[in-house]
């Protein structure tokens, strides 16, 4: 108490749980960082020693084998001989008045034909072949044929003066009769095939041809052709 004055006591004022912390919270900061460092010392001291596997590589030398091959070289070849030149010899007497004779067909007969096929399953009416032959089988009725051609004309050709070449296969027979006949070259119109188609199978008469004197069938190539004075 001052100039009679007495002054009131201090109150006390009990401490909070944020006041503790912050009053404790420099032993407890060393306390945990001591800690830290036996635990780390610890760590490393009780951790066991690792090695690194052995990963390098040895290489094995790799031994060079020398491989000895003997080749057998052929021998040169021989040497060609070298033609001999013929030498003509002095004896032999060759007269300028040799000469060949002539070849004709009556002086040398035809002997070496072979035969004209025969024997069964032969047809040679089928398709178009050759048969051998002396003597070539020759048209009989020129006239009646060509009569039969001029009938056998298609009309509305003739009057329009169209006309037309017509190259046919023609089989005949051992008797010279028309056994078949096929379209070689067309005229360009099937009127005037099937006309001469028609017409040599019907009015066309030959001789037959002869092989060492036998009748033989062969084929052989006719034309024939429709023409008008209008088409010249």
């Amino acid at each position: 108490m001052a100039n009679g004055t007495m002054m009131a006591p201090t109150p006390f004022v009990q401490p909070v749980a944020n006041d503790r912390l912050k009053e404790g919270f420099s032993s407890w900061f060393w306390r945990g960082l001591a800690a830290a460092a036996v635990l780390h010392f610890l760590f490393f001291l009780l951790w066991p020693n690792m090695q690194a596997a052995d990963v390098s590589m040895n290489a094995e030398e790799i031994q060079q084998i020398d491989v000895v091959q003997e080749f057998e070289i052929p021998p040169p070849p021989e040497q060609i001989v070298r033609p001999a030149v013929p030498v003509m010899s002095a004896d032999i007497d060759i007269s300028e008045d040799i000469t060949i004779g002539e070849v004709t067909f009556e002086e040398n007969a035809v002997s070496d034909l072979p035969p004209p096929p025969t024997g069964r399953g032969v047809d040679l009416s089928a398709q178009p072949a050759f048969t051998p032959r002396e003597v070539e089988p020759q048209l009989r009725n020129r006239a009646q044929f060509a009569q039969a051609m001029e009938r056998a004309y298609p009309s509305m050709l003739k009057d329009a003066g169209i006309g037309g070449r017509v190259l046919l296969w023609v089989f005949i027979n051992e008797e010279g009769a028309v056994a078949n006949v096929k379209i070689q070259e067309t005229s360009g119109y099937d009127q005037l095939d099937q006309a001469a188609e028609r017409v040599v199978r019907e009015s066309a008469r030959f001789s037959p041809a002869l092989n060492r004197e036998q009748k033989v069938p062969v084929w052989i190539a006719l034309p024939v052709t429709f023409q008008t004075s209008m088409s010249n």
